[in-house]
């Protein structure tokens, strides 16, 4: 009898999840996944941890759970070297891990695209410890601002999803804290959401862009486009056309790159933002024992959005795939399904796209569908991770007992 293939699973995000959890059940696979938290976590929901709208239990996956669940070993750590030769993986933390084939689900990050005081001057949402750091602050300052009897202004750059979402969800907070409600949102809150392009949510249809813009200007909100911001400091964002727009709190929500991790593969080819360039069946073009799943792969022949549909996907790709290509056999290319997108701002209102040019959505009860769906893509993750019944009580008990936020009202 042969020794079991050794797969290493670096990430276990939404896509590394998914695949340790298939892979982990085949007898003849030996399967590590590392990761440098110990708490599996829905990445599209990191605004909603940010805004505190969404609290860590029961939406924070240990991930010594699952890999008992699921038959692999969990190592916490960061990869810091990377040997292909010897098909080694070194972490932060001493250890060296062997493989025979490996997983890259390291994900991506935003993109400062190198503009001057952005990395010193603003904050990120790219991990869980990020968001907590996020309403940490955004909390201290809302308590600062109410002292004073002063405005709290935020500035959030990027019009895509997550800063859309982000804002709105801020609001939220506010709206839901204890002893804070709309009115004292509309009295102290001076928010601000800053796009490059001529509208946000440029992925979405136009009539779509125009109606989440108008639904932000409601909340109070000024959206502006077609502003460039080419520096940052600690007053808040300068643009290229030489104003200065004031924010004390500063978030950074604009464009995404491969995780820096993903530098340690040396040899391998990568795309303009670090991706690492993978074929049909999501092994790397130039090693076809590393494969790269997420947002942190690329295939040119047909290039998908970095979205936790398309991670899902490709994890569970793998864990057909991978038994496939280590018994000998050839296992069909990767078929993305796109089933659309979804964007919901809190509970204000929301949007889904069926294709390029179906939208739906919009509306006091219209946008109720597109937001159900939205948290309805998170359910149906954690239901295959816990279960189902787990994950109905857990959905149930948080609509009973909604998060109130704890803002210090």
């Amino acid at each position: 009898m042969s020794a079991a293939a050794r797969v290493l699973v670096l990430g276990g995000g939404v896509g590394g999840l998914e695949a340790a959890a298939a892979l982990g059940r085949h007898q003849n696979i030996s399967l590590t996944l590392v990761d440098r938290s110990p708490v599996h976590y829905w990445k599209p929901a990191l605004h909603e941890f940010a805004a505190g709208t969404m609290q860590h239990q029961g939406n924070c996956i240990p991930f010594t759970e699952t890999a008992a669940k699921f038959g692999f070993t969990f190592v916490q750590g960061s990869p810091v070297a990377v040997n292909r030769e010897n098909k080694t993986v070194s972490l932060d933390t001493g250890a060296t891990l062997p493989y025979d084939y490996l997983v890259v689900a390291l994900g991506s990050r935003a993109n400062d695209f190198g503009i001057p005081g952005i990395v010193d001057h603003c904050m990120f949402i790219d991990s869980l410890n990020d968001a907590d750091a996020l309403f940490a602050t955004f909390r201290e300052a809302v308590q600062k601002a109410r002292a004073a009897g002063e405005k709290l202004s935020v500035g959030i750059v990027g019009g895509g999803a997550t800063g859309v979402q982000l804002i709105a969800e801020l609001c939220k907070s506010i709206d839901d804290a204890r002893g804070l409600g709309p009115a004292v949102r509309k009295s102290l809150l001076n928010a601000v959401l800053i796009e490059t392009g001529p509208r946000i949510l440029p992925a979405f249809p136009e009539a779509v862009s125009s109606a989440a813009t108008q639904q932000l200007e409601k909340l109070g909100i000024s959206v502006r486009t077609e502003a460039m911001v080419v520096g940052a400091d600690e007053t808040g964002f300068n643009l290229k056309s030489g104003e200065h727009i004031p924010a004390s709190l500063r978030i950074w929500a604009a464009g995404v790159r491969a995780s820096d991790a993903t530098n340690l593969l040396e040899g391998l080819e990568r795309g303009r933002s670090g991706q690492l360039g993978v074929t049909a069946t999501l092994q790397t073009t130039q090693d076809p024992t590393v494969f790269a799943i997420g947002d942190c792969s690329r295939i040119d022949a047909a290039p998908i959005a970095p979205t936790a549909q398309a991670a899902r996907q490709q994890g569970q790709y793998i864990g057909r795939a991978l038994p496939d290509i280590i018994a000998g056999r050839a296992p069909a290319p990767f078929a993305y399904n796109d089933r659309g997108a979804v964007v919901a701002l809190g509970d204000y209102n929301g949007w889904g796209m069926l294709d390029a040019k179906r939208s739906f959505g919009g509306g006091l009860l219209s946008g109720l569908a597109a937001r159900l769906i939205h948290e309805g893509l998170y359910r149906q993750h954690l239901a295959g991770i816990l279960g189902v019944t787990p994950t109905a009580c857990s959905t149930l008990r948080e609509h009973l007992s909604p998060v109130k936020p704890d803002l210090g009202g």
